[in-house]
Parts: structure tokens; C-alpha cells; sequence
């Protein structure tokens, strides 16, 4: 599909646009990061107060699912909340393209975390991980192994379809809309789509903590 042509050109990308826009995003946070440092005060105020509260409410919300070993994972987990957040809200804008609806986007953030889950169970447990492939009794290992196998090899599959379907099929309804009817009628779209970007968010890394739980918790 023909991505949109007005939208910033990397020479060598000018048929990657979602390549263009991760590294947009990721040099906004490199710039904010060093703006933010520079203007640190013992009480926040303005965006710095603002973005102290929502890593706050986020760290809070992985150690509510991750418990007392969830703050060393929370640089994974935020760091996933916040691009993928700002790529689904790029996306939104007039002649931008959002990085989460290409799938091979989402395809290296679901490996990762299916990767680094995967570490983590065999760092955790040691050889003694594999238990948690192979069912509560030893008879039902033929039948549970294979099973929690095709299991796991889906959860990176899942992951990145999800938000790609999520995120693609609503920028091609507002595409749509705005071509029929170009004025009023997609806004109401643009905001169901800020709802389901955060909520496409919030899923993302909820499952990937799901994932990084399982594999940290003792086998049955």
C-alpha cells in the first residue's frame, strides 16, 4: 500500500516511512529527555510535573502486576508504553505515518519481549524453566509440551497483529472518511481513535507483563 507523500524523507527510506517516524519519535525523546534534565527541579511544575505523574501511575501499575521484581523491568515497560503510545498518536496527524501500523514494527517489539520473557524464565529457574512446557503431571507431557510450544510461539504473533490491525484499520477509516466527507464526520473517529490508542497501549504492555509474570512465577 502507498504510504501518504507528505511526510518527513530519510534519504534511502522514502518507501519506509514507518523507519522515518521511529527515529522522529525516538530523537523527540532523546531532545525532551535532555531539555527535561536540564530544567530538573526539587518540586516539578508544568510538563515536567505532568510527565513525573504518568511514570509515577506507571511504575505503580507494574509492580501492581509484576509485584516486588516488577521496578527492574519498568525501563522495557515504559519505554514500550511511551513509543508506542507517541507512534499511535503520529499516525493521527495530517501527513504522517505511524510506525505501529506496519507490521514489521510491531513484529521487533513482540520479539523483544517475547525474547527477554523467555531470559528471564531460564535466568529465574535455570534449566528447571522447561517444567513450565510440560503440564502439572509427567503423563501429560507428550500432549502439554507441543501445546504450551505453539502456545508461547504465538504470543509475539498475537502481540503484533493486534495493535497492527487496531491501529492500520482506523487510519484507513479516518483516510476514508476524510475522503467522502472531509469535514466533520471524521472527527468523531479521530477521537475513538485517541481512546483506542491508549487503550491498544495499555494491552501491549499488560500482556507483556503477563508474559514476563509467567515465566517468573513457579512451575505446577
Amino acid at each position: 500500500m502507498v504510504e501518504p507523500i507528505n511526510y518527513i524523507v530519510i534519504p534511502g527510506f522514502e518507501h519506509h516511512a514507518y523507519v522515518t517516524y521511529t527515529w522522529v519519535i525516538m530523537i523527540g525523546f532523546m531532545a525532551m529527555a535532555v531539555l527535561l534534565r536540564g530544567a530538573m527541579k526539587i518540586v516539578p511544575a508544568g510538563f515536567h510535573n505532568v510527565l513525573e505523574t504518568i511514570v509515577y501511575e506507571l511504575a505503580q501499575f507494574v509492580d501492581t502486576i509484576l509485584g516486588h521484581e516488577g521496578r527492574k523491568f519498568f525501563p522495557l515497560i515504559g519505554a514500550l508504553a511511551f513509543f508506542i503510545l507517541c507512534a499511535n498518536f503520529i499516525g493521527l496527524v495530517p501527513g504522517c505515518v505511524s510506525p505501529t501500523a506496519n507490521i514489521n514494527t510491531n513484529i521487533a517489539m513482540a520479539l523483544t519481549v517475547f525474547l527477554i520473557y523467555q531470559y528471564v524464565g531460564f535466568s529465574h529457574h535455570g534449566i528447571g524453566y522447561i517444567k513450565h512446557f510440560m503440564g502439572p503431571v509427567w503423563w501429560m507431557v507428550p500432549l502439554m509440551l507441543p501445546i504450551e510450544v505453539i502456545s508461547h510461539l504465538a504470543r509475539p504473533v498475537t502481540l503484533a497483529v493486534r495493535l497492527f490491525g487496531n491501529i492500520r484499520g482506523e487510519e484507513l477509516v479516518i483516510l476514508v472518511l476524510g475522503f467522502l466527507i472531509p469535514l466533520f464526520l471524521p472527527m468523531p473517529m479521530i477521537a475513538f481513535a485517541v481512546f483506542t490508542s491508549v487503550l491498544q497501549t495499555l494491552v501491549f504492555i499488560l500482556l507483556s507483563m503477563v508474559y514476563i509474570a509467567g515465566a517468573l512465577e513457579e512451575s505446577h
